[in-house]
């Protein structure tokens, strides 16, 4: 949790437990009000973009419904924790909550929309978001925290206020006691809403999102963190992939390469054969032996350590039995693997030979306070989401992106860690003084940076915001930009980045992950600093997902005679056909959802294309899908689901959703009219 400067003092040790509040006015309240107090909510206008929706929310679209308010804000670990939560309670609740995040920035890069999408892009949001640069409806609702979470009922009445992180089972808990009550009521409106999700118009790109990279010259190979892909990449150093590690899928299957899965990885680490990777959203460290080409996880539950530890008090356990928090970057040295642990704002240290994970720096106070590892808060150190990790040998070197400062942290336990660069030696608003200032390390700022590279004496830095590479002068105390103008961009010519985020140095040049380009940069460390694009030769996106089946509520069921159909090269064509009410069409921005299955194990339609979502981009008069077989004769029972959106013209347009399935059983046969199978269906309302 953080909190605003001008609202209230920087967050504690502790910070994690969401702490629930009722709104401050209150009327008298019905009977069997499930809610302790409530108030009129506040208008929603005075944001500036409406993102991952078609068009404005209305009171009129939202009426009816529970909404969730989110104010978040992308680079803070505590919002990127409620946000698999929210994903969870949306996925429950269709029908009766709408979410809208309401990004509320920190940092003056996250006021441009075109970050904001970035983000909704990179956690894969599923919901509404308002950009509040100007923090209009930040200040007209009292907000003082990210993240702070508003619950409005079907009235339009603030009912509750969480502050911190929350799981989904609170707010689950608190749905499920009011549903009735409004229901009863008939206060709900249980048709859900129809939003244009920024993923749909996405390209597909060999990476996507690759947030760190490890070089390595003595094997000649380049890891890369495909983070968004929650995959490995494996490639030389000049760009031929060799291998991927992990199916694309998000998971935490341990197993050979072609059957291991991740969740949005980050840091990386090399130890001999084994590399070290930061299983990011599934709070785990895993390790991959390159020989046996084998992943396994090496620490961590699975669930997130939702506690931070008591400040001056050591936490340390056997690895699989001590829950973490968000690992981030990775950094070995001596006979430990060191952890930038993002989430409690802690470094933390495993033991290479397994037995022991254990803090190893920071009180857990969200701040930037050089002093001893561990301590009471008026003597120990203090960091902000430290999020890279390098080390010269005598000390590691720590990008706490938070308070946009560089740390060094000694590996002598009596050591103390100190500020490099950055805001410890202010007496306030340390977590909020940053900026793009070249020159003496004690005039020098940065913006939220990500990652560091140690080389030759020099420390490399990835100013992420600023969209720079940076290097900083330990000896001197001087910091100095080597490539990169401060604009976002995708050029080699002059060097343009959008957030890197991922150093690492081999054979005298800086790999740099271009995040938000989905790209691999390489910087010549020489004069001028050449810069060019690594084309990953070899590379593309991972199939798609066989997914999950989504709901189709209230399915009308059609059952058909057995249909004769003669394969075509190979297919048959499925044609599905709607008929809508006059004055009606369907949804200009909502694909129609379809799900096909075949009932027989041992059938005649090939397998590996059933089982999935299909959506549509275009659909016309019909829909037309090649479905191939695997024989010229035989049978089969095919069952389509369609889900669609219809909706009326005009101003005062409303939407409607239908769904249906099919059960089909097929022959095949050369003697059959047609090669087509032709689903129909005609809307009566």
């Amino acid at each position: 949790m953080r909190v605003h400067p001008v609202h209230g003092a920087f967050a504690a040790a502790g910070t994690l437990l969401c702490i629930v509040t009722a709104p401050a006015a209150v009327a008298q309240l019905p009977r069997g009000f499930p809610f302790e107090q409530r108030q009129r909510a506040a208008a929603l206008d005075g944001g500036t973009e409406w993102l991952n929706t078609p068009q404005p929310l209305s009171p009129e679209d939202l009426r009816g419904k529970f909404v969730l308010l989110d104010f978040w804000t992308s680079c803070c670990i505590n919002c990127m924790h409620v946000l698999p939560e929210l994903k969870k309670l949306e996925h429950a609740y269709p029908h009766e909550l709408v979410v809208i995040g309401v990004h509320s920035a920190k940092f003056d890069e996250e006021r441009d929309p075109e970050f904001v999408r970035q983000a909704i892009l990179r956690y894969g949001m599923e919901h509404p978001v308002l950009n509040d640069p100007r923090l209009v409806l930040w200040s007209r609702y009292g907000i003082d925290t990210w993240p702070t979470l508003v619950l409005i009922d079907p009235e339009g009445n603030e009912v509750s206020r969480i502050r911190g992180e929350t799981t989904f089972e609170q707010l689950d808990r608190m749905l499920r006691r009011a549903l009735p009550y409004y229901r009863q009521r008939g206060l709900l409106r249980e048709t859900p809403l129809v939003f244009d999700f920024e993923r749909q118009r996405a390209p597909a790109t060999p990476l996507r999102f690759p947030g760190k990279v490890l070089a390595d010259a003595d094997t000649n190979r380049l890891y890369v963190a495909d983070s968004s892909h929650c995959r490995i990449v494996v490639a030389t150093l000049e760009g031929e992939v060799v291998e991927i590690i992990g199916t694309g899928e998000p998971g935490r299957e341990d197993g050979p390469y072609d059957q291991a899965t991740f969740d949005h990885p980050q840091g990386l680490a090399l130890h001999g054969q084994r590399l070290y990777v930061a299983d990011t959203e599934n709070h785990l460290i895993r390790v991959v032996d390159l020989e046996a080409r084998r992943v396994t996880t090496l620490a961590g539950t699975g669930k997130q350590r939702r506690l931070t530890s008591v400040v001056g008090r050591k936490v340390s356990g056997r690895p699989l039995r001590v829950a973490l928090n968000s690992p981030w970057g990775l950094c070995v040295h001596g006979d430990y693997l060191y952890i930038a642990m993002a989430g409690p704002h802690q470094i933390w240290r495993l033991a290479l030979d397994g037995s022991l994970v254990e803090l190893y720096a920071g009180t857990g106070i969200e701040d930037i306070v050089d002093g001893s590892l561990l301590g009471r808060a008026s003597e120990g150190s203090a960091f902000a989401q430290p999020s890279g990790l390098a080390t010269d040998g005598n000390r590691l070197f720590v990008a706490d992106s938070e308070g946009s400062s560089i740390r060094a942290v000694p590996f002598a336990p009596r050591g103390r860690v100190v500020t490099l660069l950055g805001t410890a030696h202010l007496p306030e608003n340390r977590l909020f003084t940053f900026g793009d200032v070249d020159g003496p390390q004690d005039m020098a700022r940065l913006q939220h940076p990500l990652d560091v590279a140690w080389h030759n004496g020099m420390l490399y830095v990835a100013d992420t915001y600023n969209h720079k590479i940076k290097l900083l002068d330990p000896d001197r105390g001087t910091l100095t930009t080597i490539a990169g103008d401060g604009q976002s961009g995708n050029t080699d010519r002059p060097p343009r980045f959008h957030h890197p985020s991922g150093l690492s140095v081999a054979r005298n040049r800086l790999y740099v992950a271009d995040t938000n380009n989905h790209l691999i940069r390489v910087i010549e460390l020489r004069e001028g600093y050449p810069t060019a694009t690594l084309e990953l030769r070899g590379l593309q996106p991972p199939a798609a997902p066989r997914g999950k089946k989504p709901a189709f509520p209230a399915a009308e069921q059609l059952r058909l005679a057995t249909q004769l159909v003669a394969p075509e090269n190979g297919a048959v064509s499925v044609r599905v056909k709607l008929e809508l009410p006059d004055g009606f069409h369907l949804h200009e921005m909502a694909a129609p959802n379809m799900w096909i299955e075949a009932q027989q194990p041992a059938g005649i339609v090939d397998p590996a294309l059933l089982q999935r979502v299909v959506r549509p981009e275009v659909w016309q008069d019909e829909l037309s899908l090649r479905l191939p077989v695997t024989a010229a004769e035989g049978s089969d029972v095919l069952r389509v689901w369609l889900g669609f959106y219809y909706c009326s013209a005009g101003p005062a347009a409303a939407c409607k959703y239908r769904s249906v399935v099919w059960t089909v059983p097929i022959t095949l046969s050369d003697q059959a009219a047609t090669s087509s199978l032709l689903l129909e269906y005609a809307v009566q309302d």
